[in-house]
């Protein structure tokens, strides 16, 4: 079965674009809005509509497969690419990515997909991570409708996995309303949460009082409206370098001693800190991770690091894991490009010991998410984002019911990889 064309469609994503390194220096919100001035190339407000671009790719059998073309809330912050624009970039697809796949055999998704992840346009420069994000997500559900194959089952066949039998853990986030929508969160049962978006030292903290009060508030709340008996959810809250800005990113004992604050204020949840510091490059990012994890599991400090920034690659992912950087790595999909990328660093990750977290972005979209699910099943990802938005319902139920699904479908025998 060939393809046959590429259509593409402009759309709108599940949040915004923010500037974070406005925002880190002290940007003021006013209401959903921020005032001043942009400080990252190509932002032209500090926060400015998520835009997406659908890629659809029809066989010569009439069917079509897609996916969104999607970038991170915080475009070109941490080493990513520059903000991503729709129109600026459908005609590239239409044109050079369109006839470049055009009259392929939709015979296989790693093939595809790594053609598309190593393609340059036509000055020399390889794509968006953006677009080699969503065309590879329509090569996926093309490929795998060209064989009669969930999505998760043409993964697995062609990387050799099995897909997950179960519902794997789902990771939602609060964004500024961390209070309302932790509610949220524990009413649904979610089991990790919160994500809290600690992203400015005024909200954590001068000394990261703000952070620790909330972590008890949080616990004390799980305990006072536990939605049934057992629930025990892991706490996961991203701080965005914050606690590297307060005490020095590289002052390891000063900060394991306030993560043992955090651990007592969490009891009896394990608690997991995601961006404890940000130190400018992928270098530094690894070697503080690395040391400050040396120093919590020297103390026996029950506190996981997740590293995010400065880790956007599948390279990169790789470093992370193994030099021990975190004891888990967000896999931050739209950054990874081409979804074979998330595939093989869900694999890597646990093919080292160190946790796979495969994330994303509130700045996506139903689709980007609802394929990415089909690779997390097919990998048996640690924990994997509710996205797209900050709203809570909505990702949770995206990210809930597409996994859901595929294990009504397979139960029945439909779509099932026989190998």
């Amino acid at each position: 079965m060939k393809i046959a064309s590429v259509v593409c469609a402009r759309g709108l994503t599940g949040f915004y674009f923010d500037d974070q390194k406005a925002i880190r220096a002290g940007a003021q919100a006013d209401g959903a809005l921020y005032i001043g001035e942009p400080a990252t190339a190509g932002f032209s407000r500090i926060r400015q509509p998520g835009e997406s671009i659908s890629v659809m790719i029809f066989l010569d059998n009439g069917q079509y497969g897609w996916g969104d073309c999607a970038a991170v809330q915080y475009s070109g912050a941490g080493g990513r690419d520059p903000l991503f624009l729709a129109d600026t970039f459908i005609p590239l697809i239409e044109q050079e990515v369109a006839s470049h796949l055009v009259g392929q055999q939709a015979d296989s998704f790693v093939r595809l997909a790594r053609e598309i992840d190593e393609m340059k346009d036509r000055q020399g420069r390889r794509l968006h991570s953006a677009i080699r994000y969503g065309v590879s997500q329509a090569i996926l559900d093309a490929v795998a409708k060209a064989h009669g194959l969930n999505m998760c089952d043409l993964v697995a066949k062609e990387y050799g996995t099995q897909v997950s039998t179960r519902v794997l853990p789902i990771f939602t986030q609060s964004g500024d309303d961390r209070y309302s929508n932790a509610d949220r969160m524990i009413m649904k049962g979610a089991p990790v949460l919160p994500h809290g978006l600690f992203n400015s030292v005024q909200k954590t903290g001068q000394k990261g009082e703000n952070l620790l009060a909330y972590v008890r508030w949080l616990a004390q709340r799980v305990k006072d409206y536990a939605p049934y008996a057992g629930y025990h959810p892991v706490f996961h809250i991203d701080c965005y370098g914050t606690i590297g800005q307060i005490f020095g990113a590289d002052n390891y004992i000063g900060i394991a001693d306030y993560l043992e604050e955090l651990e007592k204020a969490a009891d009896p949840f394990h608690l997991r800190i995601e961006g404890p510091m940000d130190s400018d490059s992928r270098e530094a990012q690894m070697r503080d991770l690395r040391g400050l994890r040396l120093e919590v599991d020297r103390r026996g400090i029950k506190v996981e690091l997740v590293a995010d920034e400065w880790c956007n690659t599948l390279e990169d992912v790789k470093y992370f894991a193994d030099n021990k950087a975190g004891h888990m790595i967000q896999i931050k999909t739209p950054d990874l490009g081409s979804l074979h990328n998330t595939v093989e660093a869900v694999l890597y990750c646990e093919q080292v010991g160190v946790g796979a977290y495969q994330g994303g972005t509130c700045n996506e979209t139903d689709r980007s998410a609802q394929v990415c699910v089909h690779c997390a099943m097919a990998t048996n990802a640690a924990q994997v984002l509710a996205k797209p938005g900050m709203g809570v319902d909505e990702g949770y139920m995206i990210v809930n019911n597409e996994m859901q699904r595929i294990l009504a479908l397979r139960a029945a025998g439909i779509g099932v990889h026989q190998g």
